[in-house]
């Protein structure tokens, strides 16, 4: 047959007294907001032109980069100008032919 247990008891230990300590009283703090300074805008003061030396006569006829280009562009638009006339004429011509 079993044997009943005995009940255990556990024996307390005793607590030692915890020593309070003062709680510190924080002061509060004060928050501090960043102030932007706003520069003044500085105003220039005024200047006098100065004359620059004349480079070259103000009309003058030179052959430069942009001539070339500008010339070569003027020939290429005229091209297509004639070319378009011409397929307008002969378009007419046909249409004529038919009526």
């Amino acid at each position: 047959m079993a044997t009943a247990k005995k009940p255990t008891t556990k024996k307390s230990v005793p607590k030692k007294p915890v020593a309070k300590t003062a709680k510190k009283v924080v002061a509060a703090k004060t928050v501090t907001k960043k102030v932007t300074a706003v520069k003044a805008k500085k105003v220039a003061k005024p200047q006098s032109f100065k004359l620059s030396n004349e480079s070259g006569p103000f009309v003058s006829f030179r052959v430069t980069e942009q001539t070339v280009y500008w010339s070569i562009l003027l020939i290429y638009i005229m091209l297509l100008v004639l070319w378009i006339s011409n397929i307008q004429l002969e378009t007419m011509r046909i249409i004529d032919t038919i009526k």
